[in-house]
C-alpha cells in the first residue's frame, strides 16, 4: 500500500466508521472480544504494517504504525484489543533465526496466526522483571517451564505467545539481568500444562493469569542465545512505548473533539456552555497538552525509524501522552457533566480506558526514574 500518512489516516478513519459507538458499547457491556473489528484491521493489512514485505507484511515504519493506532482511538475505538499483534512480533523479527521468521511471520502477517500474548509480568516481581520466577529447565532438545504470569492480555485469542523465563537462577548470575531467555510458545498445543484464568478488570481488556505446569517448549523455539532474553525483550519495549503513546494521543483528541462539540451545542441558562471561559479554557488547555505530547511522540517515532535504540524518547512520549489523555478525559467528563457518566455518550467507557496507560505497561513513576537516572544522570532512587 503506497499511501502518504495523511491518506493512511483517512483510510483507517473510514474503516473505523463502520464500528461506531454502539459497536464498542455492546462489546464493553458484554466483555466481548471485538472480533469483527480486528478482522477488518487484519484484512486491510494494518496489523502487519511493521512486518517486512518479504514476510508478507506492509513493510511500513513506526510513524505509519502510530497513525493507525492514533486514528483508531480518536474514532472512539480501542486499539488495545489488538495492538500487540502489531508489535509483539518485534522480538522475533529482530532476534529470531531466519528459520523462525520464515516459520511464523507470514502467518502473523496474514492473521492466520495470532500473536498477542506477551508473557513477562509476574505477581511477585511487578515492574522488576529481573526477579521473575517462572523457570525453563533445559532437558535435552526441550525446555520444561513451570511458573506463573499475570496481566497477560489476549492469551485466549492467541495462537502464539512470547514468553520470558529464567534459565539460570538469579543467585547464580553475575548481573541480575542475565540468565533470562525468550521463547515462542505455541499456545494451542499447550494442553493441560498451561492454565489460563481471566481477570475481571474495570475495562474490557482480556487480561489473564497464566499458570505453567510442566509445559514443554522445543529448544528450537528459543529466540536468540540462552540467558540474553532481557536484552531482547527490552529492545521491543521502545516500540511499545511509542505505539501506546499514540493510542493515548488518539484518546486525548477523542475527548477534546467530543468536549468542544458538546460545549458548542449545549445550552444552559440561555447560552451555549462553550461561551463560558470556565468551560472553553480547560478544553483548549487539554488540547495543547495533547499536541505537545504528539510532538514528542513524533520525534521518538522518527528516531526509532532511523535506528535510535535509547529509551529516552519512547518513555517520555508514553508519559506525556498518558497524562495528556487523562487530563482531557477529566475535562470531557466535566464538560458533559452528569451525561458524561451515562454509557450512551461513550465518555465513561473511554474515561476508564484512558486511565490504564498511566500505570501500564510501565508505571509513570518508573518513567520519571528512568529520565532522572539515565537522562539527567542522577543517582538511582531504588
Amino acid at each position: 500500500m503506497n499511501l502518504s500518512r495523511e491518506q493512511l489516516a483517512t483510510a483507517v478513519r473510514a474503516l473505523c466508521a463502520d464500528f461506531g459507538h454502539d459497536y464498542w458499547q455492546r462489546a464493553d457491556e458484554a466483555r466481548a472480544y471485538p472480533h469483527e473489528f480486528v478482522d477488518g484491521l487484519t484484512d486491510a493489512g494494518y496489523l502487519a504494517c511493521l512486518i517486512p514485505e518479504e514476510y508478507g507484511g506492509m513493510g511500513l515504519g513506526m510513524r505509519e504504525a502510530c497513525v493507525i493506532l492514533e486514528e483508531i482511538n480518536r474514532s472512539g475505538g480501542n486499539a488495545a484489543a489488538c495492538h500487540a499483534q502489531m508489535y509483539t512480533m518485534g522480538t522475533l523479527l529482530r532476534h529470531g533465526s531466519e528459520d523462525q521468521k520464515r516459520r511464523y511471520l507470514p502467518g502473523i502477517a496474514s492473521g492466520e496466526l495470532c500473536l498477542q500474548a506477551f508473557a513477562v509480568t509476574e505477581p511477585d516481581a511487578g515492574s522488576d522483571t529481573t526477579r521473575i520466577r517462572t523457570f525453563a529447565d533445559r532437558r535435552g532438545d526441550r525446555y520444561v517451564v513451570n511458573g506463573q504470569k499475570v496481566f497477560i492480555s489476549r492469551v485466549r485469542q492467541s495462537d502464539l505467545m512470547i514468553l520470558l523465563a529464567r534459565t539460570t537462577p538469579i543467585d547464580e548470575v553475575e548481573k541480575r539481568t542475565a540468565g533470562l531467555s525468550v521463547f515462542i510458545v505455541e499456545v494451542r498445543d499447550a494442553g493441560d500444562a498451561m492454565r489460563v484464568n481471566p481477570i475481571d478488570t474495570m475495562i474490557n481488556h482480556e487480561s489473564c493469569e497464566v499458570f505453567f505446569d510442566g509445559l514443554e517448549v522445543p529448544a528450537e523455539n528459543r529466540i536468540g542465545d540462552e540467558g540474553r532474553g532481557f536484552r531482547y525483550i527490552m529492545s521491543g519495549m521502545n516500540a511499545e512505548r511509542i505505539l501506546l503513546a499514540s493510542e493515548s494521543i488518539g484518546d486525548g483528541m477523542y475527548f477534546v473533539d467530543r468536549a468542544s462539540d458538546y460545549a458548542s451545542a449545549r445550552k444552559v441558562f440561555g447560552r451555549r456552555i462553550g461561551e463560558n471561559q470556565g468551560v472553553q479554557f480547560p478544553i483548549a488547555d487539554a488540547y495543547m497538552d495533547v499536541r505537545a505530547a504528539a510532538a514528542v511522540r513524533d520525534e521518538a517515532a522518527r528516531e526509532y525509524d532511523d535506528g535510535e535504540t535509547r529509551g529516552e524518547g519512547p518513555n517520555m512520549a508514553k508519559y506525556l501522552a498518558s497524562r495528556a489523555a487523562w487530563k482531557a478525559a477529566n475535562v470531557a467528563m466535566d464538560t458533559f457533566g452528569g451525561w458524561g457518566m451515562a454509557s450512551e455518550y461513550g465518555i465513561e467507557r473511554k474515561f476508564r480506558e484512558a486511565r490504564l496507560y498511566m500505570v501500564a505497561p510501565v508505571a509513570n513513576n518508573l518513567v520519571l526514574s528512568h529520565v532522572a537516572t539515565h537522562v539527567l544522570g542522577m543517582p538511582r532512587s531504588f
